[in-house]
């Protein structure tokens, strides 16, 4: 049996090993290619920042960088994914407003905890929500689209791209401000709404702007407002809600970076820095600035703050309105 002294060294000489053994781990990473899980569907906003970023890292960590697309129940498909693989280095994720803002305070057994199950890098983009409707559409203003559903109790609809989104929410703030009942209708990602509102299958659309600006770009689509307290720079003639006379409807979509839970400090360090250089690039902000997004400037202490701060507001939003995921 070990005496007392020669067990205290013993366990300071681990105690001592482990953090060089851990920085040795982090050095050599990574080891193999890594998983970046997008938990929406191809062609929406999650995925172009994934995109842009994944393409970017590809070139400098030395392994390849495989997107892997995982929609389904407002993000918090893929999210479960990632809050599964505790303590594995080689998967990352987009946590969104959906996924870790709104998704846990809206449904009931949700299978992870949005703080415990992960590590929390860094915001990586912020944009408005935007109301929009067909080209062709009479409706020129949200009064307009509003004195319509009220005229039409119940006829009037919107899509977004899924229940439980910041989309899907931002219109029940519109409803739960005018009083007024719109139907939503929920789709299984942007693609297929945007689709149906260009082929008159729905009158109105609430869709993040990087999804939708190549549509107002192009004129098919007419975006009536945008959900931000200031007017998006890619948008300057189309005025917020507040402007349009709706000052309860505010919000911003926002999305990061994150891994799950268990990783190694040294890591997630380094991931922090190496997204805050990536987004400070001007590679990626002239891509973000095309599209309507800005970049994020919150680090992991921040980040985590924003979604704590998100899941307060939003369960007081959802009992207060009794929204349900329709």
């Amino acid at each position: 049996m070990l005496s007392r002294r020669k067990l205290l060294i013993a366990t300071a000489a681990a105690a001592a090993t482990a953090p060089a053994i851990a920085s040795a781990q982090t050095a050599a990473w990574p080891t193999k290619p890594i998983r970046w899980i997008v938990n929406f569907p191809p062609a929406g906003a999650a995925d172009i920042m994934s995109r842009a970023l994944a393409e970017w890292f590809g070139t400098k960590l030395g392994q390849p960088i495989v997107v892997e697309n995982k929609p389904g129940a407002g993000g918090m498909l893929g999210a479960d994914i990632v809050a599964k693989a505790r303590g594995d280095t080689h998967i990352v994720m987009i946590s969104s407003a959906a996924s870790h803002g709104i998704g846990p305070v809206l449904y009931k057994d949700v299978p992870y905890d949005p703080l415990a199950d992960f590590t929390h890098i860094h915001l990586v983009g912020t944009f408005p929500s935007v109301l929009a409707v067909n080209a062709n559409s009479p409706v020129m203003s949200v009064k307009e689209l509003v004195d319509m559903a009220r005229a039409k109790p119940g006829e009037i609809n919107y899509g977004s791209g899924g229940n439980g989104t910041m989309n899907h929410l931002v219109g029940q703030l519109l409803v739960r401000e005018t009083g007024v009942q719109f139907t939503h209708i929920p789709y299984r990602g942007s693609a297929p709404a945007m689709n149906d509102l260009l082929g008159g299958q729905i009158t109105a659309l609430m869709e993040s702007l990087p999804t939708a600006m190549g549509y107002f770009t192009s004129k098919r689509m007419r975006p009536l407002a945008v959900s931000e307290p200031e007017r998006a720079p890619t948008l300057p003639d189309t005025p917020t809600f507040r402007e349009a006379g709706f000052p309860e409807v505010v919000a911003t979509n926002w999305f990061g970076f994150s891994l799950p839970a268990g990783i190694p400090p040294e890591l997630a360090k380094r991931w922090e820095t190496e997204i805050a250089g990536a987004l400070q690039s001007a590679e990626i902000k002239g891509h973000f600035d095309r599209i309507g997004i800005r970049p994020g400037t919150l680090g992991s202490v921040a980040y985590t703050a924003l979604i704590k701060s998100e899941l307060a507001r939003w369960r007081e939003v959802i009992r207060a309105g009794n929204i349900r995921a329709d």
